[in-house]
């Protein structure tokens, strides 16, 4: 079984930081390219951050780049985000999973609960 544990979100100011990470399980990590995603209310999923299988590549949207750093270790099966200079538009749930070329061949997708980020004054 597919599962992915996100974790590290919270309250932050505008202009703070903060590390998410991403655990996953029940496929071979290593193969496979993923993408950090972020959900606000009211509006479709996004993937905000994009990194090949090896960590070779990066693909970022415009309004996160330059803020936004993602890693993986693909010893532990780990991903993470940096996010820095943080926006009360970043305000979002995050979730980690395979890049959206991979969901798009899968029946059914498993997602996390996802990580609450809220960036507020």
């Amino acid at each position: 079984q597919v599962q992915f544990v996100e974790s590290g979100g919270g309250l932050v100011q505008p202009g703070g930081s903060l590390r998410l990470s991403c655990a996953a399980a029940g496929f071979t990590f290593s193969n496979y390219a993923m993408s950090w995603y972020r959900q606000d209310t009211g509006k479709e999923r996004e993937a905000v951050a994009s990194m090949t299988s090896s960590g070779g590549n990066t693909t970022y949207v415009d309004s996160v780049k330059g803020r936004f750093i993602i890693s993986r270790d693909n010893a532990k099966n780990m991903m993470y985000l940096q996010m820095n200079s943080l926006k009360p538009e970043d305000t979002a749930v995050y979730y980690c999973n395979k890049s959206p070329s991979w969901l798009r061949v899968e029946f059914r997708s498993s997602w996390g609960q996802g990580t609450q980020v809220a960036v507020s004054s």
